[in-house]
């Protein structure tokens, strides 16, 4: 099973401590909101070669960890 801990790191010296993939700059609200948008994840590979496929599912993997941590009010 994967660890998403294995692919994602917060360093307050790489993007202003923001969670980025590890070994890159890529914050994990950028690949969230492709995928939000619709952009299918082999373009998103395109677009950042040093992403994998097992660094978007770790993306969405602590994204998912986040909202287990957080209860957020929506309007009924």
């Amino acid at each position: 099973m994967m660890e998403w801990r294995d692919f994602i790191t917060v360093d307050p010296n790489v993007c202003h401590g923001k969670a980025c993939v590890k070994g890159t700059r890529i914050m994990v609200a950028v690949v969230l909101d492709n995928l939000a948008a619709g952009v299918p994840m082999s373009e998103i590979l395109q677009s950042y070669p040093s992403l994998t496929a097992e660094s978007v599912q770790a993306a969405i993997a602590y994204a998912a960890e986040l909202t287990r941590e957080r209860v957020i009010a929506l309007p009924i």
